[in-house]
């Protein structure tokens, strides 16, 4: 299978203005995810996918691929297919599968990148995504913390910022024991024809009450997979969060 790895790249970020090219210990966010996502061996090509011409430029620079897209996508996975056009075009290479990586995680784990492309090896996949236990009581209420629910194979049933399921007479605190609850890593890998289905698709009513665009999919019959990781996301989304990667960075060195 030809994989292909697409990084969406947004200059004007409403939280976070400018926030790819935003340096973290001098190397710039979109860098350091670049870098550390082309560790994955199952990925043949690397790509940012940018509307703005200074990332387009930066990426240039430190040798990274990059392509333009338009300034009028309304998510990530509309940006990626696009791209994923131009890349075929560019490379001469059909791709099967797409990976969809988050341009604000700078400590991805490409070992995560290789576990969704290797799942493609099961011919029913037609979306795959991550999932990691909860541990922590303030992450499994947190509203900002997108949980996931899946049935015996892995298939996603639901996602919701709510911590499903409800577990019935029983104190909150005792949840974490009564039940293995899961936080959603928000990577994607799709089918390249599966890619091209989804972005054509309306929002839908469920999409609209949590604010999550899986649920688009799902509700048109569109099967997503997530597979378990120990690893966790570290997202970047308002710049105070850029001391908290610099302090793991120090960790990490030491």
């Amino acid at each position: 299978m030809q994989a292909i790895g697409i990084i969406p790249a947004r200059y004007n970020s409403t939280r976070f203005p400018g926030k790819p090219l935003h340096p973290i210990q001098g190397v710039s966010m979109i860098e350091r995810v670049y870098r550390r996502a082309k560790q994955a061996n199952l990925v043949s090509h690397m790509v940012v996918a940018t509307d703005d011409e200074r990332i387009f430029q930066h990426v240039r620079q430190f040798g990274g691929e990059v392509f333009m897209s338009s300034e009028n996508h309304q998510s990530g996975t509309d940006r990626c297919s696009e791209v994923l056009d131009i890349a075929e075009k560019e490379f001469g290479i059909t791709f099967d599968i797409v990976v969809n990586i988050q341009g604000d995680e700078p400590l991805i784990d490409a070992n995560n990148i290789n576990v969704l492309v290797d799942g493609f090896s099961n011919s029913k996949i037609e979306i795959a995504t991550l999932k990691r236990r909860i541990f922590d009581k303030n992450e499994l209420f947190s509203k900002n913390v997108v949980k996931v629910i899946t049935d015996i194979h892995n298939k996603a049933i639901y996602f919701s910022r709510y911590p499903l399921p409800f577990i019935a007479n029983t104190l909150e605190d005792e949840w974490l024991i009564q039940h293995d609850f899961y936080k959603h890593i928000g990577i994607y890998a799709y089918r390249t024809e599966i890619l091209r289905k989804i972005t054509n698709l309306a929002t839908s009513n469920l999409e609209n009450c949590e604010k999550l665009e899986q649920l688009r999919w799902i509700e048109n019959g569109f099967s997503i997979y997530a597979f378990v990781t120990n690893s966790d996301v570290y997202s970047v989304d308002v710049i105070d969060d850029v001391k908290k990667i610099e302090r793991l960075l120090n960790n990490i060195v030491q």
